[in-house]
């Protein structure tokens, strides 16, 4: 084993699934550059490493030092202090003041920042407020580094720090020590596994209270994120064994402890009966219970009671005086009004929704789910109702808007969500207006289903709308199927597709795939949907990078942009993460031209910012994963990055035409969205869609996924993969059976 010391001058390449890092390195005594390999995924530029390892020969890339472990520490030459303060660590301080500040002061520069801060302000252009701006940067960088050294130690990954810091500031470590299962509950994106990690290094005890608490919490956390809304008890408990590697008794006793503390909620009552004829007991986390029981018990509350608006009582008046209880709307009136002609189905929807108090209205695609909204609109705006239209993402709210020409909102703006404070629209404060549409309701989970209905009072009407053959929502639940399965609500099913639509072979195909039928494929000149035979995931790579860049822009006329790739999975050659990665270099690359007066052209890097392993850069195009409701963007909102500062350690991405500012810390919040998944496509069209398909996506293959895919190209479809794999996912119904009772508490 051999020591180097020395200044990570660039990071020329990261992974972001392993970790393992390729950087250029100033080391003493040698002329050039050093490239130093390993796991390194939190370094930075500037950095300056103490690194344990040994040289090698690589029979590509020649001789570099293979590091097993590395620290970090400050440098102590003035080359490194310079480097380090211009890394970008610093807020306040760039390449430009950190060399103003290092030729002024020298050797003494971080004794100056830390020990008499202001006479910075002797340094040319910087002011008192830059001052203040490094001082809060250094303290807030030393405390962080104080983390980070605690997380080395304990063998953790120290990428977590700024984020621990954030939490809990200087009382970080003391937390950490006190009870290091905290930061699973507090903390975004730190889980049990890294918890207990600290814990057992710790000296916390297998069977400790905490440990097991926090191991049942984890697990149930883990079954929600697979769509749960609970787990059945003796699934609970055998997968908590697994996962705390427990004896199933010390669980079963945590477990009582928690239900009766209310960590956790016992239901008996309605659950079915197994096999055996054994009551099926099911565990919530208490957001999900409130959520599934306030969800039932509002809708059937909604459902029972009349409206208010002068088109249900003019209604209602004229069935009891007719005796017709089918009374209803003049659809020709409409149908004349609109210029629209409508099936019998459109037209019992319409008559349907004049008099309904809940309603779904489901169909696939080319069926006339638009336009059959549109004549429910012009029936409500005949009788002066308030509309309020409705969507979960910006993109489907927007085409909502286009679509009926009424404004349309995400359900997050429309209860007014308040960073803290939660929705300002609820139980106490209700919505205003006579009727509701919502759209794409497939993907509305329990948790903001329950947050919409807490805002509907009583009288309003509610008309839901979505296919239910496309995927469940991300979030828990299967909301949408399990009202219209419940049969307690007027359900009108459009199933055929109009003549305009069949010219179009993404739609004819969508259906045909829906009946388990493979796709009319002949990938004509003048199709809308083309199937290219590709066996090789490398090469499949590089085949959609092509089509992006090059071959669908140049016969389309579309800017690389309007061209969205989905694939079934995250992980994988042709999985979303290393497609972004491919198509992240071939459409913005790490280096640009630029012209400079007296050098003519000159290629330097564009500036960026390093997350786990990602460099974003200006305008990448980006993804939230998360709901953020300080910032306003939630999970599966898509922007482009108009500006990036490495001295500042910010970027600024547009999501729609609102500018949002993230610190470097806040990154692990956006991945880049050249590539996404199909799940993540949910609500969403795009011009052109690229979609691989191949065996290697075999666990995610499933009808559904590929029928959802296919239906976000709203012009032109192009599949890469194999016959197989396409023929194996439209045979492939076995949809993962979710755990929810809003289908039963709804019929209870």
């Amino acid at each position: 084993m051999q020591r180097i010391r020395c200044v990570v001058e660039r990071i020329t390449y990261q992974n972001p699934e392993n970790g393992y890092t390729v950087i250029k390195c100033r080391v003493k005594d040698y002329s050039d550059l050093i490239p130093v390999v390993g796991n390194m995924l939190d370094v930075n530029v500037g950095s300056v490493l103490i690194c344990d390892g040994s040289w090698k020969v690589d029979a590509k890339y020649g001789r570099e030092f293979v590091t097993e472990n590395y620290e970090e520490t400050l440098p102590a030459t003035v080359y490194g202090m310079e480097k380090y303060l211009g890394s970008g660590l610093i807020k306040g301080v760039g390449p430009k003041y950190a060399k103003r500040i290092v030729q002024k002061f020298g050797a003494d520069t971080f004794n100056i920042i830390e020990e008499n801060v202001k006479k910075l302000a002797e340094v040319d252009g910087i002011g008192s407020k830059r001052v203040k701006m490094i001082e809060e940067s250094w303290e807030k960088q030393k405390e962080v580094k104080n983390i980070m050294l605690f997380l080395q130690e304990h063998q953790v990954s120290t990428s977590y720090a700024a984020k621990i810091y954030k939490q809990y500031n200087n009382e970080s470590i003391s937390v950490m020590k006190e009870n290091p299962y905290k930061l699973a509950d507090d903390i975004w994106g730190i889980g049990f596994k890294t918890a207990d990690q600290i814990a057992m290094k710790l000296g916390f005890g297998k069977e400790s209270y905490v440990r097991l608490r926090s191991g049942i919490m984890y697990t149930l956390s883990e079954l929600s994120n697979e769509g749960h809304v609970y787990a059945e008890k003796q699934q609970l408990i055998k997968e908590s064994s697994e996962i705390l590697e427990a004896e199933s008794e010390v669980v079963i006793i945590t477990m009582d402890d928690m239900i009766k503390n209310g960590d956790i909620i016992l239901e008996k009552n309605i659950i079915s009966k197994d096999e055996e004829g054994n009551v099926n007991e099911a565990i919530y986390l208490p957001p999900f219970y409130y959520a599934e029981s306030g969800v039932a018990g509002k809708l059937k509350k909604l459902a029972a009671s009349p409206a208010r608006d002068a088109l249900f009582t003019k209604l209602m008046d004229a069935r009891i005086k007719t005796g017709n209880n089918k009374l209803s709307v003049d659809v020709d009136a409409i149908q004349s009004k609109t210029n629209m002609v409508y099936d019998d189905v459109q037209k019992d929807a319409i008559r349907q929704a004049a008099a309904a108090k809940v309603m779904i209205l489901t169909g696939g695609p080319g069926t006339g789910k638009t336009t059959t909204t549109h004549g429910i609109i012009s029936a409500y705006k005949a009788y002066g109702l308030k509309i309020l239209l409705a969507a979960p993402t910006g993109r489907a709210a927007k085409r909502m808007t286009e679509a009926t020409g009424l404004e349309a909102k995400t359900i997050h703006r429309l209860l007014g969500c308040k960073p803290g404070e939660g929705y300002q629209k609820n139980d106490e404060n209700p919505l205003e207006g006579d009727v509701l549409i919502v759209d794409e309701c497939s993907m509305i989970d329990i948790v903001l289903m329950n947050a919409l209905l807490k805002a509907i009072p009583s009288t309003m009407r509610l008309i839901l709308v979505g296919d239910i053959n496309q995927l469940p929502s991300v979030g828990a639940g299967n909301v949408l199927r399990d009202i219209i399965d419940s049969d307690r609500f007027v359900v009108v099913r459009l199933t055929k597709i109009f003549r305009q639509a069949q010219k179009s072979h993404i739609i004819t195909n969508a259906h045909r795939i829906n009946e388990g039928n493979m796709p009319v494929i002949n990938n004509g000149k003048d199709s809308d949907f083309f199937f290219i035979e590709n066996d090789n995931p490398e090469d499949s790579v590089n085949q959609i990078v092509t089509l992006v860049k090059e071959k669908l822009p140049k016969y389309y006329h579309v800017e690389s942009s309007q061209i969205q790739v989905l694939t079934p999975m995250q992980r994988g050659v042709a999985g979303a993460v290393n497609l972004n990665l491919s198509l992240q270099e071939a459409l913005n690359p790490s280096e640009q031209e630029i012209f400079i007066h007296g050098r003519g052209k000159v290629v330097m890097p564009k500036e960026c910012l390093r997350r786990s392993g990602y460099a974003f850069r200006k305008d990448d195009k980006v993804m939230q994963i998360k709901n953020n409701y300080d910032k306003e963007v939630y999970n599966g909102d898509i922007g482009i990055i108009k500006s990036v500062s490495e001295s500042d350690r910010k970027l600024v991405a547009d999501f729609d035409g609102r500018c949002i500012e993230y610190d470097i810390t806040e990154l692990d919040e956006l991945v880049h969205a050249y590539a996404t998944t199909i799940h993540k496509a949910q609500g969403s069209e795009y011009p052109v869609v690229v979609m691989p398909v191949m065996m290697n996506h075999y666990v995610m293959l499933q009808r559904n996924l590929i029928y959802t895919g296919i239906t976000r190209a709203k012009k032109i479809l192009v599949i890469v993969g194999t016959r197989k794999a396409l023929s194996y996912a439209v045979s492939n119904v076995t949809i993962s059976k979710r755990n929810t009772l809003l289908k039963e508490r709804l019929c209870n």
